[in-house]
């Protein structure tokens, strides 16, 4: 381990841009390690799981690195983790995509598809409104832009970081105990996303 620098695990389950979000991660100061199950980030500080493509697909294939069992025991072991894009959702119970109705279930709600006279998907740099106190958004205020790919949300609830408001008001990030998630990808965002995954380094430390 890189000295000052929290190791953490980036898991490599068959779906996601894992070489982006590692050498996004380094950038932001942690120790980069990718693995193929979460019992393999066994010593690490903290878990990036990231997730492209259809929440079914993602779900299988996060079966095959440990599951819902295996995120639910990272989580309770007390070390952060972090959910990107459909890594995020995939951490509520549902989603209406498929339908899949057995997601790992550390979040109540079920993720929805967007609606309203918007183009669907949404994609491009979008602003989010933080919740104040958030140690993911520390020094990053409301009207701050993050990159955005994606058709489904979920409901802004009382686990909600930040919201972003397009075809209605939806979680943009959550924040809950040593559980984070971004709808957006930091990777993709800028300085801004970059701040914030040295805000989640922090927390690794």
């Amino acid at each position: 381990m890189a000295a000052g620098r929290p190791p953490v695990a980036v898991l490599d389950y068959g779906v996601g841009n894992l070489h982006s979000a590692a050498k996004a991660l380094d950038r932001a100061g942690a120790d980069v390690r990718v693995v193929p199950t979460v019992a393999d980030a066994t010593g690490a500080a903290g878990l990036l799981v990231p997730g492209v493509g259809a929440y079914g697909a993602c779900l299988q294939g996060l079966a095959r690195a440990g599951g819902g069992d295996g995120i639910r025991a990272w989580l309770a072991s007390g070390r952060p983790l972090l959910g990107v894009c459909i890594g995020m959702q995939l951490l509520f119970e549902a989603s209406e995509e498929g339908p899949v109705p057995d997601g790992v279930g550390a979040l109540p709600g079920t993720v929805r598809r967007l609606t309203g006279d918007v183009k669907i998907p949404h994609i491009g740099w979008d602003e989010v409104t933080v919740t104040p106190g958030s140690r993911l958004f520390a020094d990053l205020g409301d009207g701050t832009r993050f990159y955005f790919v994606h058709s489904y949300a979920a409901d802004a609830g009382p686990d909600t970081a930040a919201t972003c408001d397009y075809a209605g008001k939806w979680a943009a990030a959550v924040e809950r105990g040593n559980l984070f998630g971004t709808q957006f990808h930091p990777e993709k965002s800028g300085p801004a996303g970059l701040r914030l995954l040295a805000n989640f380094v922090e927390v690794c430390r």
